[in-house]
């Protein structure tokens, strides 16, 4: 069945084409199946097509009886994503590209690259594919792409969500079963799949460090969903047919192992949403483990430098004449950086409904109202420092590095605001973004920018009196300015420093400036 499912950011509708067997099978009875689901994306990046042609290929092919595709699965295919992108066709925006002739561009209709959107959700073809998503609640999905970076023999490399960062049952299974099961049957397919190779301006022969896919990557957000997500990477100097191939194989690949193993990804599924739920502690941001590594089989080509015959300085090459088979360390474990204890709930101001509130909404987050102003004890972030980019980054100044301080304190909730428990399944994602200092929460890109300007301020001629008499009858604030004097000499020396500090430490100085206007409600 072929169906238009909403809006994108021109005027043509986002498909999808679901392949089932069993022609009961609706959306609508997806809740009660037992089938596994597996939702499939093309052309994110419409000028790396081999998804959306291999894709168009292996439904016509099921459809044609030339290949089965298990009673037990459910394919769910978006042809095409980016539909202005792939309007926006062209013959040189992928300048290493081997083929096809011609294809799409990477920026949507805003020019937005979609595949940063998935926490922001900018276009409505994102807030599309996102209510599709939680309507499908697919157990796999599959982002088919095109990559660069190094050369190398293999034609198709696969990404997977970073399995420590999957945690829970799900990750142990993904590192330990999913993940080899596929590479051993690509290997019976003729293709010698590695992971991701994620290296860039230098050779690949020394190994590389595993991908950590944040949720503004469609595959990091499904994981937050508890959704086993891969990527597939095909080679970019690879000739388009043989990458075609590749990913219509991996696909064919990945929904039979789904088949087989149908029962441990569904439990596993399960047990993880039940654990996420009861969970006290999460973690929000993520490093990488230098000192772990596991070796694997390379196919490389030796790479070196020569002279550029434009610039006449060192340039990295590859001799395909020399290709090379080795084992190389790849480095794929990662530890938390940032944990947070979970709240009993997040309470949003009224004022950000419409920003916030509604893309929690379209993610599944159940936000009731508040029925009337309430005094009660709350946990209040200050913002302290953050790191701004310069330039804009997918529409937004994004933030990074952002420190804050906790303070609990008496706030009245105000009927209207919105409350937001986190036991709901949707908790990964409730959690990742509000709390400030997960990497891509609302708050990093600038969804709350306006609590960071100050309002109101002062006329220096009037409140140096007023300053005056505060420090002589406030001694605490007079104590604190003293030892300031006494151990910031630039301080000392600047007369307006000094005027800003008093006011910034009286009841003079607005109270919500810095304030993030999302409070927790602790256990």
């Amino acid at each position: 069945k072929i169906s238009e499912v909403g809006a994108t950011d021109t005027e043509y509708p986002l498909h999808l084409v679901l392949y089932a067997k069993d022609e009961k099978w609706t959306l609508v009875n997806r809740a009660k199946s037992d089938k596994v689901v597996i939702l499939i994306n093309n052309g994110i990046h419409p000028g790396e097509p081999d998804g959306i042609d291999a894709s168009m290929m292996l439904i016509r092919d099921a459809a044609a009886g030339k290949i089965n595709v298990p009673d037990n699965i459910v394919l769910a295919v978006v042809p095409v994503f980016n539909i202005g992108g792939a309007l926006n066709r062209n013959s040189f925006s992928r300048a290493n590209q081997n083929g096809p002739k011609a294809y799409g561009f990477r920026g949507n209709a805003q020019n937005l690259d979609l595949n940063r959107d998935f926490m922001k959700m900018d276009a409505k073809e994102t807030q599309t594919l996102v209510k599709l998503f939680h309507t499908l609640d697919p157990d796999v999905f599959i982002d088919n792409h095109v990559s660069n970076g190094a050369d190398y023999q293999h034609i198709m490399t696969l990404l997977s969500t970073q399995h420590n960062k999957l945690g829970g049952n799900m990750g142990p299974y993904l590192n330990k079963t999913f993940e080899p099961k596929i590479f051993a049957d690509m290997k019976t397919r003729g293709y010698d799949l590695v992971p991701y190779v994620n290296v860039w301006g230098k050779t690949p022969d020394k190994g590389w460090n595993a991908f950590i896919d944040p949720p503004r990557f469609a595959s990091g957000w499904a994981a937050l969903f508890q959704t086993y997500a891969f990527v597939a990477e095909t080679h970019m100097l690879k000739p388009f047919k043989d990458r075609v191939w590749s990913t219509y194989a991996l696909m064919e690949s990945i929904i039979k192992i789904a088949s087989d193993n149908a029962s441990e990804i569904r439990s596993t599924r399960q047990k993880d949403r039940a654990q996420s739920i009861r969970s006290k502690s999460m973690a929000i941001d993520w490093q990488h483990d230098t000192t772990q590594s596991t070796l694997i089989d390379f196919l490389g080509y030796e790479g070196g430098y020569k002279p550029s015959s434009i610039s006449g300085k060192p340039r990295l090459y590859y001799d395909r004449d020399k290709p090379y088979a080795k084992k190389v360390p790849y480095y794929n474990t990662y530890e938390p950086k940032t944990a947070i204890t979970v709240p009993k709930a997040y309470i949003v101001r009224q004022g950000w409904g419409s920003r916030v509130v509604e893309r929690m909404r379209l993610n599944g987050v159940s936000v009731v109202k508040a029925p009337q102003d309430t005094t009660m004890e709350l946990t209040v972030y200050r913002i302290l420092d953050m790191n701004t980019t310069s330039y804009p980054y997918e529409g937004h100044y994004l933030h990074s590095n952002i420190s804050v301080k906790k303070v609990a304190k008496k706030i009245t909730v105000r009927k209207g605001d919105y409350i937001i428990k986190t036991t709901q399944q949707a908790k990964r994602y409730i959690v990742e973004s509000l709390e400030p200092q997960a990497p891509d929460a609302f708050l990093a890109w600038g969804f709350f920018d306006g609590v960071l300007q100050q309002k109101e301020h002062y006329s220096p001629y009037v409140f140096e009196d007023l300053g005056f008499k505060l420090l002589q009858d406030n001694e605490v604030l007079n104590n604190k300015y003293q030892q300031r004097m006494k151990t910031d000499t630039a301080f000392a020396n600047d007369g307006a420093a000094q005027l800003d500090f008093i006011y910034k430490n009286s009841p003079y100085y607005e109270q919500s400036h810095n304030i993030y206007p999302v409070y927790r409600v602790e256990y």
